[in-house]
């Protein structure tokens, strides 16, 4: 290819002042206003020959920011007579400039501009990648329109350790953290991944190995215990870690960060160990001072595209932690287990009214409110379409339906048995968890507008138990006074013939403590339902509940009605009885099923005078 090249150099001043008559400018003279040279590669036919295929691919343009005196200051005021940067090139600059602007009205606007610009060439999403601020990378991570050519590639990791490898450096990562004054279960996990890795560690190097001066051998005819599962032993202990501020400092000075980001890259095929991972970023993400460690080790631009997925868990997870990151926008702080569903991007809706859901005895934040599974539906259907199928409701049909609330999912652990608990030594009761969720919840905002509550199971002898805690404490005043309905999903408020059964083969169940609380003879149940209907009395908050008529299968041998009619009865509010079983009394089976469409109908007569506002 034949092309001769020349070279101009164009300085603009971008300003709004009528220019004076024109005059010669030296280069002494440059020395005001928002400057940049811009070196431009101009193609033409003849003189000279370049074997080069940057220019024919576009004009490459760089930038350089020339930091200048005040206008007073200048005794001549000239102007430049050329120009040659094109209008969209000018506006990249101007909104860089107006992302920085003391006016937070224009901060935001400019975030929004940016991410609504879709004509930029890929040089000029570079630019903003490499000279925003972390307020702005933030604020385009949370845009929902914004392209994921904002973001700059995580920087390089450094490689492992000689002789090392990822298990050895994230049990090591754990084996810095304190290990005094902690809870039962941070012991109990740190303990088990510390000792699995061991395990592990001795087959891959054969022979005995100590760790810790402890003088505890680990033969290497244990056998092998498979990477991924130590890696998850690990990574849940760092989950309960990262719940304490100091502990995330120690965590982000070890190098944390960045064996974070290596191990949720390796493990791309693994959404349980990435999930994980997030719920530590997230947790760390709670922690202010550590926001420009987080964005400056990359983890901005792996979360502005998980943000995005179609994979409702991994978007949640994802939403958490930039929510938290975003001081901008953000006054509430999400913790470990709170999820907002809706909105999880920046909005320009008002936010009128909080839905929370929350889960029973073995549910989740995500599963239990999926719709009810079909045979005839596949996994690769479920991905493409969720118009067809969800596998979280209250985020794919609710927030349509009402998009001026903010639906928010809670999670928390359960058990049927204590052979299944996750921890051996946590026995929380509903008067424990109550107050931790209450407390988790009103950091998240909840009580600050108003409020309905979604239960199913278990999660309505919370509810119930939140809201009398709330009503004894000042602080949580605004909980009561904004909380504007309550529907129960098949809530035992008597008893449920669940821990009758498990009582009777305790052989076979050994039942957990919160299966031991739902007895009919429960104490604790009856003290509640009593205190709950005195507490009620005189507030104005509407009740709807729903029970199931149909026996649920738990596991292959064992089939009760778990709660039956009389004890779904509250004694408040209508009850409906719906032919599921207690697992699908939460699952609608399609967008305009009964259960839906009377919970949508609930919901927005309850909240009509607040949405009308």
């Amino acid at each position: 290819m034949s092309l001769a090249a020349y070279c101009v150099i164009c300085c603009r001043r971008i300003r709004t002042l009528t220019p004076p008559p024109k005059s010669t400018t030296y280069w002494r003279d440059i020395s005001d206003g928002s400057l940049f040279l811009t070196y431009e590669v101009l193609a033409l036919k003849k003189s000279l020959t370049l074997d080069t295929q940057v220019v024919e691919k576009e004009k490459m343009k760089s930038y350089i920011y020339v930091h200048t005196v005040s206008l007073d200051k200048r005794e001549n005021y000239d102007t430049f007579s050329t120009v040659d940067v094109e209008d969209h090139e000018c506006a990249v600059w101007l909104l860089l400039r107006k992302s920085q602007s003391g006016d937070r009205a224009a901060r935001l606007q400019a975030v929004q501009e940016m991410s609504e610009t879709h004509h930029w060439q890929d040089y000029q999403y570079r630019i903003i990648a490499q000279a925003c601020d972390l307020r702005t990378l933030i604020g385009l991570a949370r845009s929902k329109e914004s392209d994921l050519r904002f973001f700059l590639p995580p920087p390089p990791l450094p490689s492992l350790k000689e002789d090392s490898s990822i298990e050895e450096e994230l049990r090591q990562l754990l084996a810095s953290l304190p290990q005094t004054e902690l809870d039962e279960c941070i012991q109990y996990f740190t303990s088990l991944a510390l000792s699995e890795s061991s395990q592990s560690l001795a087959a891959q190097k054969g022979g005995l190995w100590c760790f810790g001066g402890n003088g505890l051998p680990y033969a290497e005819s244990f056998g092998e215990v498979p990477s991924a599962t130590v890696e998850m032993f690990c990574l849940e202990a760092l989950v309960k870690h990262s719940e304490i501020p100091t502990h995330c400092d120690k965590i982000e000075a070890n190098g944390g960060l960045q064996l974070l980001q290596r191990l949720y890259q390796l493990h791309k095929d693994c959404p349980k160990i990435q999930r994980n991972i997030m719920r530590i970023i997230g947790n760390m993400a709670l922690n202010e001072h550590l926001h420009s460690t987080i964005v400056r080790s990359g983890w901005v631009s792996i979360l502005a595209e998980a943000v995005k997925s179609h994979r409702i868990m991994e978007a949640s997870h994802a939403a958490r932690t930039l929510a938290n990151l975003d001081r901008e926008t953000m006054q509430e702080k999400y913790q470990d287990g709170v999820y907002v569903l809706h909105p999880q991007y920046r909005t320009s809706q008002p936010i009128k009214a909080d839905v929370l859901f929350i889960h029973g005895l073995m549910g989740a934040a995500f599963k239990t409110w999926r719709q009810q599974d079909s045979e005839q539906v596949l996994t690769e259907k479920i991905l493409e379409d969720e118009a067809s199928y969800t596998t979280c409701w209250p985020k794919t049909w609710l927030a349509r339906d009402c998009p001026a609330l903010r639906i928010i999912s809670v999670e928390y652990d359960t058990s049927l048995s204590d052979w299944r608990t996750r921890c051996p030594m946590e026995r929380k009761s509903i008067a424990f968890r109550s107050n931790e969720l209450l407390r988790k919840l009103r950091a998240a905002g909840v009580g600050d507008r108003p409020v309905i509550w979604v239960s199913h199971s278990m999660g309505g002898l919370l509810v119930k138990k939140m809201l009398l805690e709330a009503s004894k404490k000042p602080e949580m005043s605004t909980v009561i006074n904004n909380t504007r309905g309550i529907i129960f999903y098949s809530v035992p408020h008597h008893g449920s013939h669940l821990a009758e059964y498990s009582v009777n083969i305790r052989y076979l169940l050994f039942p957990s403590l919160e299966v031991k609380e739902l007895s009919k003879d429960s104490p604790a149940l009856k003290t509640l339902q009593d205190d709950f209907l005195e507490f009620a009395k005189d507030k104005n908050f509407q009740v709807l509940n729903f029970v199931e008529t149909l026996p649920t299968y738990i596991g292959s041998m064992i089939k009760l009605h778990v709660v039956p009619v009389e004890s779904a009865d509250l004694g408040i509010g209508d009850l409906i009885p719906v032919d599921v079983d207690h697992l699908n009394i939460c699952k609608p089976k399609k967008k305009d099923a009964f259960l839906y469409q009377r919970t949508l109908q609930f919901i927005c007569e309850t909240l009509a005078k607040d949405l009308e506002n």
